[in-house]
């Protein structure tokens, strides 16, 4: 599939899908829900003074990026699909949104009529394109920012099958995702072609770009109309640490925006692809398909958490409870957390793996507004409550001018917690009842009691281990041990219970450089996150970090059932020679499992690629047999056979399952 982006390509050892981000965040809100245009001026001057957190070019006046989310002014924009389509529209019937189209005239055309045909296909009502105001003179934007910039219209549609307004969301999901899959899949377009929709809602619109935060007000018009009144709005302020800038990859993002950096991202993408075999949707039934992938192609960490976070929305669940899924506490050593929580997020983290930072999440709907730390709680996130209703959150204080008698009150958002404004009930909601909410809604604790498969509770027979001393010198240069790597790897482990301490960094050979024959796992290395971060301490080590996970087929993840729970629990993932015979001859609960021999017969002229094909397909088999556990044995080398790298050979079988969405 094409990039749809004005990204470099690929050269050397630069990949543009390696990029990150940390920035700037905040937003300020009536609680109430009184909506006036103070609210976005407000946002533009905590924009403006959040400029340090953003960044620029070479260019003084080319920024990263910067933008604002706010609910749509219901009073401007029906008063202007009135001026000019003289059409009457309500609240909640319509949706507008900003979007990024080629600036090449044949390409933008072609762009807008896949998108007015994606509209009438799923049979809702095309009423117009609007061009947005801009001001690019006093905006004063640079040279870079300017050749790069799209063309930059507003798409208005309206309810034509009088749905409910989740039903209307649902509908509008569809047409972007559909119209945007169409594009970046169509030859007849451009490889540098840049097309994005910003927002398309009933209830937010953002306006974004290559700005810096001070541009943002001058270049878009809209914002600084006097009719542009809002109760919501939140800003971003994007350096892009290591990251390309483009139009659109400026936050916010649909439903969020963040300070600093999602480092699990690649882990949390591989799982999504692979989870879409299992997905099955009671609201988008048949059309789920036109939905998928649920992360689209060349966006950033914050643009993958976003496109899931949507995802789950569109499905049924509540933003809260999303938040919660996919930033979840540190539960498993936390002595002081309820039971019913701690059954939610384990139940939970059988169907998502967390989404870890350091970051910190502002995330809206419309009808709410809120933050979240990651569990670590490594990015500053403070708060504001004046008496006068306004909420003002910012990763930084004296963002807004706030007089100190109109301080109700103040605070810094903790690890793991929530923060959430709810605009319907009009005032702040406390963290535990939010999530003693959502704890009470299901059974889940008898889920896990009754579903819960773990690893002691396995029958097995004890057997002889066939440890023999004449074989272990060959074994272990077989499977590529070394001298180092038994001193100062091994033996502490074994002999003093404790990790082997290194100096930071590592001063060996690259193994893509080396002359010297390498084992495979030498070529890998761990991603770091790319921002400065403060050491973690002992303390918050032992609270937050856990060996424990759970194995074995997932799923659906659209859906709460008690059969979700149904996973075997590891504690600890280095398995002892019992639990893994225990593994190989698993009959308990309707689990069993499959071992596939990865050895060869040396000599017999086999290509590693068709051995791995034969793993692979011996995999699929054990799938469709109903195997639960697929275990990949190298026990069988010996003088005359030898083994695939076990590396190789999982990478491989994962990889496959995963394209074949058998995974899961």
């Amino acid at each position: 599939m094409k990039p749809r982006l004005h990204l470099p390509k690929p050269h050397g050892l630069y990949h543009p899908s390696h990029e990150k981000e940390n920035c700037g965040v905040g937003f300020i809100a009536h609680i109430k829900g009184k909506s006036s245009q103070q609210i976005t001026i407000d946002a533009c001057t905590m924009l403006t003074r959040m400029e340090h957190r953003g960044g620029c070019g070479c260019e003084a006046n080319t920024g990263d990026g910067a933008g604002i989310l706010t609910n749509i002014p219901h009073g401007f924009f029906i008063a202007e699909i009135k001026d000019l389509f003289n059409q009457n529209v309500k609240k909640g019937q319509y949706a507008v949104g900003n979007i990024f189209l080629p600036q090449d005239k044949k390409q933008r055309t072609h762009c807008m009529n896949l998108l007015e045909k994606s509209i009438t296909a799923e049979g809702q009502n095309f009423i117009g394109w609007r061009d947005v105001p801009l001001n690019e003179a006093l905006a004063n934007i640079g040279k870079t920012a300017k050749k790069s910039q799209p063309i930059i219209k507003q798409l208005i549609i309206s309810n034509a099958k009088g749905l409910d307004n989740k039903a209307f969301e649902r509908a509008l999901f569809i047409i972007r995702k559909h119209t945007s899959h169409a594009i970046r899949t169509d030859n007849s377009l451009s490889q540098a072609l840049l097309f994005y929709v910003c927002s398309l809602s009933t209830s937010v619109i953002i306006y974004k770009g290559m700005l810096k935060g001070s541009q943002l007000l001058d270049f878009y018009t809209d914002l600084a109309n006097p009719k542009f009144a809002t109760y919501l709005a939140m800003v971003h302020s994007r350096f892009s640490t290591n990251t390309f800038p483009s139009w659109d990859r400026s936050q916010p993002c649909r439903y969020m925006s963040h300070n600093g950096e999602i480092n699990t991202r690649q882990g949390n993408y591989n799982w999504m692809r692979a989870r879409e075999g299992t997905l099955a949707s009671p609201l988008f039934k048949g059309d789920l398909s036109k939905t998928l992938p649920v992360i689209e192609t060349d966006v950033s960490d914050s643009g993958s958490f976003d496109n899931v976070l949507e995802f789950l929305l569109m499905n049924g669940r509540s933003l809260q409870e999303a938040v919660m899924m996919m930033v979840p506490e540190a539960w498993q050593n936390d002595a002081n957390m309820s039971a019913e929580k701690k059954a939610f997020y384990e139940y939970f983290s059988n169907m998502m793996e967390p989404w870890d930072g350091p970051a910190s999440i502002a995330f809206t709907d419309g009808s709410c507004i809120g933050a979240v730390l990651d569990r670590n709680g490594l990015r500053p996130s403070r708060y504001y409550l004046t008496h006068d209703e306004r909420v003002i959150m910012a990763s930084e204080v004296g963002v807004v001018d706030v007089a100190d008698d109109n301080i109700k009150t103040k605070g810094r958002l903790r690890p793991g917690k929530m923060f959430l404004v709810d605009f319907e009930q009009g005032k702040l909601v406390d963290d535990e009842t939010i999530k003693a909410e959502f704890a009470g809604e299901n059974p889940y604790q008898n889920w896990l009691k009754e579903q819960q498969i773990h690893l002691a509770e396995l029958p097995y027979e004890p057997q002889p281990q066939g440890f023999n001393a004449k074989s272990l010198t060959h074994r272990l240069k077989a499977f590529g041990y070394s001298t180092e790597t038994l001193q100062f790897m091994l033996l502490p482990l074994v002999s003093e219970l404790r990790d082997p301490v290194g100096s930071m960094g590592n001063d060996s050979a690259l193994a893509c450089l080396s002359s010297q024959s390498r084992i495979i796992y030498d070529y890998f290395k761990q991603l770091f996150a790319q921002v400065t971060n403060p050491a973690i301490d002992s303390i918050r080590e032992e609270v937050v970090m856990s060996l424990r996970c759970s194995i074995g087929p997932q799923g659906n993840l659209l859906a709460n059932a008690a059969k979700n729970a149904h996973r075997l629990v590891v504690e600890h993932p280095l398995l002892t020679n019992d639990e893994t015979a225990a593994l190989r001859h698993l009959q308990h609960q309707g689990w069993s499992s499959k071992t596939i021999d990865i050895t060869y017969e040396i000599g017999a002229g086999l290509q590693v690629a068709k051995l791995l094909d034969d793993i692979c397909q011996q995999g699929l088999q054990a799938i469709a047999d109903g195997h639960s556990l697929v275990i990949l044995s190298d026990r069988n080398i010996g003088k005359n056979r030898a083994a695939i790298s076990m590396l190789l050979a999982s990478g491989a079988l994962h990889r496959f399952l995963v394209a074949q969405h058998k995974r899961t």
